[in-house]
């Protein structure tokens, strides 16, 4: 089994990456494989709705979203990692996942989120990334708390004790969840059947 770790911050190892190492540590040690896949910094362009991804299963523009998707197919789950910018994620992670989660079906993988900030705007930002699993129909992963952690450095963010343990606890909670469907499928239960997608235009 495999998690995939999204760092969508624009330090390679910054508060966000500081969270999701916590959250590696605690899935390596229930025996998960993890590999924490930065997107960097070079700009990174929002969707445009050309539809070549439906068509072609990745996007016309070959960057980071294009690397991620084919490591996707290896991974069993993900969490994204954010951090708050004016009360949002950071605008490099939503046009990175806007694209990538146009260009592919993630199907039953769980995913969760977690995010980073000095002080506020936490909760708003994980409602935002949480969206994307619901939208696509992927068990979002828990902990005890918002899936949260505070700090202006990586130094700060290991003194929020709390958050912390949040990382932990979801990281742990991934790999039961993971372990379960592994065990499922082994039991022969099969993810429910999907449907074609039925869209409705209220305008008449």
């Amino acid at each position: 089994m495999k998690v995939l770790l999204v760092n969508g911050g624009p330090h390679e190892k910054g508060c966000t990456y500081t969270a999701l190492t916590e959250v590696a540590g605690a899935l390596q040690k229930n025996g998960v494989e993890t590999e924490i896949f930065w997107l960097g910094n070079d700009p990174i362009a929002g969707c445009i709705s050309c539809g070549f991804c439906k068509k072609n299963g990745r996007c016309f523009r070959n960057d980071c979203v294009n690397v991620f998707l084919e490591k996707a197919k290896q991974a069993d789950g993900f969490v994204f990692g954010a951090p708050v910018h004016f009360a949002s994620s950071a605008g490099a992670l939503i046009s990175f996942m806007d694209r990538a989660f146009f260009c592919a079906d993630f199907g039953a993988k769980p995913a969760a989120c977690v995010v980073s900030c000095r002080r506020a705007g936490t909760t708003a930002t994980f409602d935002e990334i949480n969206k994307y699993f619901a939208i696509k129909g992927m068990p979002i992963v828990t902990s005890n708390y918002w899936n949260a952690v505070h700090g202006n450095t990586p130094e700060e963010v290991k003194q929020d004790l709390e958050g912390m343990q949040t990382m932990r606890i979801l990281g742990k909670n991934m790999a039961w969840l993971l372990r379960c469907i592994e065990a499922g499928k082994e039991a022969g239960i099969q993810p429910p059947e999907t449907e074609e997608k039925i869209k409705t235009n209220f305008i008449r």
